[in-house]
């Protein structure tokens, strides 16, 4: 059953013309009982650090002895960890309750003339009714797409919004521009809910503060200023950092009985994130940047990393069509000294073509580039041309993060 769970989750659309509005994908919870009404709910938005933000959250949270439910995307291998209680994969049997719940209410409602759920919608309606059943103390909630339409954008009463680092993507459906895009994350924001906020970009700061305002809910702005010294430590990246004292604050707002600052530190001690600036294997790092802003923070990373120990660095790196892979790839050549690349095409149908990434990097300085049709194939090559105390980077789509982590075990 578990696994006729996923194959009919991983059928539906993730995109589609016939989309049911926020109203009646409310109507779908009102159906299922309305199961989010019962849950403290921090709702997360952003381009870049959600993921990152979540996990801190639901570590410290966890840390403090409460139970929590974290709701993510994308999953990496299974689909399971979109779900997580208390940090770890929802049970299969879980899983599969919540599947048959949301599925049969899915009938009912098409009778009634409602569109099928996106596969977002879905996996939304499956957590609301997951955390629900759990009776979690807290819900860890990241948007998918945005945030003003985006799907979680239903819940209406939050505990609190997060809104991290914004920068440039899917400008095709967000807008070209910082403030277009933050005020599409800032949609989120609800009357008198408190704002916590990534303040290091001052256009998207003052669309958040203006959107706040007319909420009329406290804004907290989050910067440099507030980053602990201990996690720029702790830390394999100083974007890390920069989330972390994101969740610090949040918390810090909300006042949570049992969270201090001693709770905190040792709760984003045991944060573990994969694909984001993960040691997968000896020299082996994984980071799943894939805009232009995450490709920067991976940059800085690793000039990080080279600060302490100067190694040769190879990088293996992917895209799909719909990202700006070439501002991407011209930022990874200018300011890394890369020895070698290999670029691979996706398994997802919008990857780009292995050839015209190829191109790109050549375009942009990078002689030493091999194109390969796999990801197995890819790492064979990349790993083969490595010398003894040489690095490899894998970088540039989360779903490449995905294949390579399965090809590592």
């Amino acid at each position: 059953m578990d696994e006729q769970a996923k194959d009919y989750l991983l059928k539906i659309p993730f995109w589609t013309k016939k989309k049911n509005s926020l109203e009646q994908v409310r109507d779908f919870l009102v159906e299922l009982g309305d199961p989010e009404k019962g849950l403290s709910i921090i709702h997360v938005a952003g381009t870049n650090g959600k993921g990152s933000v979540c996990a801190d959250l639901t570590a410290i949270l966890k840390e403090a002895g409460y139970k929590v439910g974290t709701f993510i995307s994308p999953h990496l291998s299974d689909i399971r960890e979109r779900f997580l209680i208390g940090g770890e994969l929802a049970d299969k049997k879980l899983f599969e309750d919540c599947f048959g719940q949301v599925l049969e209410t899915v009938k009912k409602m098409k009778g009634r003339g409602y569109f099928h759920p996106t596969f977002f919608e879905f996996v939304f309606l499956m957590a609301m009714v997951m955390f629900a059943r759990e009776k979690v103390d807290y819900v860890i909630l990241e948007t998918g797409l945005g945030g003003r339409l985006d799907t979680t954008n239903v819940i209406r009463h939050p505990k609190a919004c997060v809104i991290t680092s914004i920068s440039l993507d899917h400008t095709q459906y967000l807008g070209e521009t910082i403030p277009e895009i933050a005020a599409e994350k800032a949609g989120i924001i609800k009357t008198g809910v408190p704002v916590i906020y990534d303040d290091w970009d001052p256009a998207a700061s003052e669309v958040i503060c203006c959107q706040a305002r007319t909420a009329k809910a406290a804004a907290w702005p989050v910067g440099q200023e507030d980053e602990a010294e201990e996690d720029q430590k702790n830390f394999a990246a100083p974007y890390q950092a920069r989330n972390a004292a994101l969740a610090r604050k949040v918390l810090k707002v909300l006042e949570i009985p049992g969270v201090d600052e001693k709770v905190c530190s040792a709760g984003l001690r045991k944060v573990s994130w994969p694909g984001r600036m993960e040691k997968a294997a000896s020299d082996i790092w994984l980071d799943g940047a894939h805009n232009p802003g995450g490709i920067r923070g991976f940059i800085q990373a690793v000039k990080e990393q080279m600060k302490k120990e100067s190694r040769q660095i190879h990088l293996l790196f992917a895209a799909v069509e719909d990202k700006d892979y070439r501002e991407m790839i011209q930022e990874l050549c200018n300011q890394l000294p890369l020895v070698r690349v290999t670029v691979v095409h996706l398994r997802d149908e919008r990857g780009a073509a292995k050839e015209l990434l190829a191109d790109q990097f050549r375009q942009a300085g990078c002689m030493q580039v091999e194109a390969y049709e796999t990801a197995a194939e890819a790492l064979k090559a990349a790993l083969s041309h490595r010398l003894e105390g040489d690095r490899l980077y894998v970088v540039g789509s989360l779903y490449l993060i995905g294949e390579i982590r399965e090809l590592l075990g």
